[in-house]
């Protein structure tokens, strides 16, 4: 297997691990946007989000929750964004699930993407279309 992860995961690459249980695997990323900044993956590949077993995603929310707590008591800090990545239009880099848990502080100077508005009958459409895939499911 070619993927990163899995070789962090297997041990044949070093990492900084910051927790692991039978499903689960954290460690820091090593380009991190902040000190503490953790990868957190399921042991098994899984390269999307919709790939992940029930079992798998309950595993990687009790983590992040556990993970989260720790980060803000051990590195001193008021809280902690999460974010996913998923698939390469949203700018995946490796094949592998994964969350991010980057520490924050008050006036770090991370800023969120830019965000707009809907035109007029945007909003109904959308959600018109999510709503029928959704009952599809």
């Amino acid at each position: 297997m070619d993927c990163i992860f899995c070789k962090i995961i297997s041990g044949s690459i070093p990492s900084y691990k910051v927790y692991e249980n039978d499903k689960v695997v954290a460690f820091f990323d090593i380009l991190p946007i902040s000190q503490g900044h953790t990868i957190i993956a399921p042991k098994s590949h899984v390269s999307d989000i919709e790939s992940l077993s029930e079992e798998e995603m309950c595993a990687l929310a009790q983590a992040i929750k556990k993970i989260g707590k720790a980060v803000m008591k051990g590195l001193n800090v008021k809280g902690y964004s999460v974010f996913l990545d998923n698939k390469s239009a949203a700018n995946q880099h490796v094949p592998h699930v994964h969350f991010h848990l980057v520490p924050r502080a008050e006036g770090d100077g991370l800023e969120r993407w830019p965000q707009s508005g809907y035109d007029e009958g945007e909003a109904e459409n959308c959600l018109n279309k999510i709503k029928l895939k959704l009952n599809t499911e």
